[in-house]
């Protein structure tokens, strides 16, 4: 509104009406002490829905959704040239159960 009453809005869709996207979780090994740089870089990446640090052998876990397979291709590329990643391992999310 040109008053600027209204500030914004939100769109919530239901989990079916994203049926056809490639949904995944990726866990990540982070070398040394890079892991604020690595967070801020992947932040960039809009096909990453969340990110989330952990504790154990990985270092951070990603939640990523992406329209196609080539799209998922490209952001797995895209996280693993990421410098700092030491190492990643992705699994897909096929159903819900």
């Amino acid at each position: 509104m040109a008053s600027g009453t209204l500030l914004g809005f939100t769109v919530r869709v239901r989990a079916e009406a994203e049926l056809d996207a490639i949904r995944a979780i990726m866990m990540i090994e982070v070398t040394g002490k890079s892991t604020t740089e690595v967070t801020r870089r992947l932040r960039g990446l809009p096909e990453l829905k969340h990110l989330h640090s952990t504790n154990g052998k990985w270092d951070l876990v990603a939640e990523i959704q992406a329209a196609s397979l080539g799209d998922f291709d490209r952001v797995l590329r895209e996280v693993r040239e990421t410098d700092g990643i030491l190492n990643s391992e992705t699994s897909l999310l096929l159903s819900s159960v």
